[in-house]
Formats: structure tokens, C-alpha cells, sequence
């Protein structure tokens, strides 16, 4: 019975794809009476499979048939209907026919996608055309170069004598503050500023709350957002970033040690502790003296990116989240 199934799966699968893509565009393109509906989409993925399983000429051939029959069809709705997502699909189906008998799981999901991309055509359009802003656009395109163009090409070696400065470490930091600013400016837009902001600022957090305290503070300079606004929402920061240190710590400490900075520093104290080599009191403060560095660092740069007023407003909350475990400490000992 399973070697029938396997046997059949790519049949089965090339027939559902080319069902669901069809239906998709269908109702999607009723309105211009759309020359590949269900039954074409069908049959075609189907052939798909038959021509894949008789050898590469043959699908070859099939394809050109076909491509030709995309071709004629084009020409003849061109002038009420100028895309070529239907087109293009027909022969996505096809495509998809062959593919199952490489590997038919494969090719269920990207038929999916292709349906939900082929019915998802007015929310597209409506988001790109009317929702996104040229703004947003840029400020997207330049991460999207940053973390998948410019990342890659950083030398993965150390360029200092010491092996301390990593040009990918440091890139990966610019990455973390643009994120975090288009985080924010979506939720803003999604969500309101009431709401937008401190909710960017408390996942912000989980990403890098170094990160977020500068965003927010180059909000406060550049663009006038209020200080106690902008000191809140990276406070939120540093609190999700307490709470991804707490879950870290009790997960694993192969993966603490592999971690950047003040995570990595309590992560290796605590497996010193783990291991017997550090004392428990010596580990605990340990990390509280790495979490007052910290607070001393981000306090810095809130001075320099915001000014004294934002400064002045966080300087104090980390300090006090430092405290707080030191007399914590103090207390038990």
C-alpha cells in the first residue's frame, strides 16, 4: 500500500496543484474572463508530470507547446488584461507537474504559495501602490542590501592583531539598528504611536537593546520625538532583554557561550560556575558587574545619540536594574 502511494504521489500532487493554482486564478480573474481557468491549470500540470516521466525531450517539446499556446493567448487578451501573472502561472503549473517526481513535497508547497500569491493580487497591489511610501520603500531596499548583499562580502576574520574586531560583528550591529527602526515605524503605522512605539521597543529588546537605545535616541535628535516617549519604549528594550537573558541562561550553555556581548559574559561565568572552577558567589557578581558595564555603555551612548534630557532618562533605569541585583546579592550574601 505505501509503495502504491509512493508510486502515485507525484499523479496526485501534480493534480492538486494545478487545481488549487487554478481555482486561485480563476476567481481572481473572472472579471477578464481568464483564458486558464481550473480545468487548464489541471491538465496542464498533469502534462506536466507525463512529459517529466517520459524524458527531458519531451517535456522540452511539451513546454514549447505550451509556451507558444501562453504566447497566442497573451496576444489575444493583451489589450484588456497587460499582465502576465496568469500566463506565468500556466507555466509555473506545468512546472510543478515535473517537479513532483523529484520531490512531490516540494512541489505541494510552492504550489500553495503560488495560489496565495495568485489570490492575493488586489492586497498586493492596494499595499504596494497605495499603503507603501517611498520612504519605506528605500529605507527596506537599504536593509535588504545591508544583511543579504553587504553582509555576506565582510570578511569573517579577525582584522585586528588581537582577534577582537570582526567587520561582521560590527555590520551586524548597523543591520540590528535599521531593523529596529523599521520595526518601529511599522507598528507605528499598524498600531499607532500610542501603542507602535513601546511595542517595537519591547521586541526590540529581543533582538538588541543596545540597538534599540540607539534608534530611539537618534528619534529624539532627528525627528523630535519626546524624550520620556522614546526613554519608555527603550526601557521596554532593556527589560525584554533581561527576560531573553533569564530563558538563554536556562537553556543552554553551549549556546550562551556563543553569544556577543553581555550575554556571552554571564553565559562563560556561568558554566565556569557550572564546571566548578568559579564559586557561586564570585559568578553571581560577576554578572552583576557585567550587567552595571553595560548599563554604564548604553548610558553613554543615550548621551551622545539623544542628548542629556534622554540621557538623563536612561542612564538612571539601567543603573537602577544594576543596583537592584547588586543588593540583591549584597542581601542574600
Amino acid at each position: 500500500m505505501l509503495q502504491s502511494w509512493n508510486g502515485s504521489s507525484h499523479w496526485i500532487v501534480s493534480l492538486g496543484v494545478g487545481l488549487l493554482i487554478g481555482v486561485a486564478s480563476e476567481r481572481r480573474e473572472a472579471a477578464q474572463r481568464s483564458s486558464a481557468g481550473v480545468r487548464t491549470h489541471a491538465l496542464t500540470a498533469l502534462l506536466g508530470c507525463i512529459a517529466w516521466s517520459l524524458g527531458v525531450g519531451p517535456f522540452m517539446v511539451a513546454t514549447l507547446l505550451v509556451g507558444a499556446l501562453v504566447v497566442a493567448a497573451y496576444w489575444h487578451s493583451a489589450r484588456r488584461d497587460p499582465g502576465l501573472t496568469g500566463e506565468v502561472a500556466l507555466l509555473f503549473s506545468m512546472t510543478l507537474g515535473a517537479l513532483s517526481h523529484e520531490s512531490a513535497a516540494t512541489a505541494a508547497a510552492l504550489g500553495v504559495l503560488c495560489a496565495l500569491l495568485v489570490h492575493a493580487k488586489g492586497v498586493l497591489q492596494r499595499w504596494s501602490r497605495e499603503l507603501l511610501r517611498e520612504q519605506e520603500l528605500r529605507d527596506g531596499l537599504l536593509l535588504a542590501a545591508a544583511a543579504l548583499v553587504v553582509m555576506p562580502l565582510l570578511p569573517r576574520q579577525p582584522i585586528d592583531p588581537w582577534g577582537v574586531l570582526r567587520l561582521t560583528t560590527l555590520w551586524r550591529v548597523v543591520v540590528l539598528i535599521m531593523a529596529v527602526g523599521m520595526l518601529g515605524h511599522v507598528l507605528n503605522r499598524a498600531l499607532g504611536a500610542r501603542w507602535g512605539l513601546p511595542v517595537a521597543g519591547f521586541f526590540s529588546g529581543f533582538a538588541s537593546s543596545t540597538a534599540a537605545v540607539v534608534h530611539f535616541g537618534q528619534r529624539v535628535r532627528a525627528d523630535g520625538q519626546p524624550w520620556a516617549v522614546a526613554t519608555a519604549c527603550a526601557m521596554l528594550s532593556q527589560l525584554a532583554s533581561l527576560g531573553l537573558l533569564a530563558a538563554v541562561l536556562g537553556a543552554s550553555m553551549a549556546l550562551l557561550q556563543a553569544m556577543l556581548g553581555p550575554l556571552a559574559a554571564a553565559a562563560s561565568m556561568a558554566q565556569l560556575h557550572a564546571s566548578g572552577s568559579l564559586p557561586l558567589p564570585m559568578a553571581q557578581w560577576g554578572m552583576a558587574a557585567v550587567l552595571a558595564a553595560s548599563a554604564a555603555a548604553k548610558s553613554a551612548l543615550a548621551f551622545i545619540v539623544g542628548g542629556w534630557r534622554y540621557g538623563l532618562g536612561i542612564g538612571p533605569g539601567l543603573f537602577s536594574m544594576a543596583g537592584a541585583t547588586g543588593l540583591a546579592l549584597w542581601w542574600q550574601s
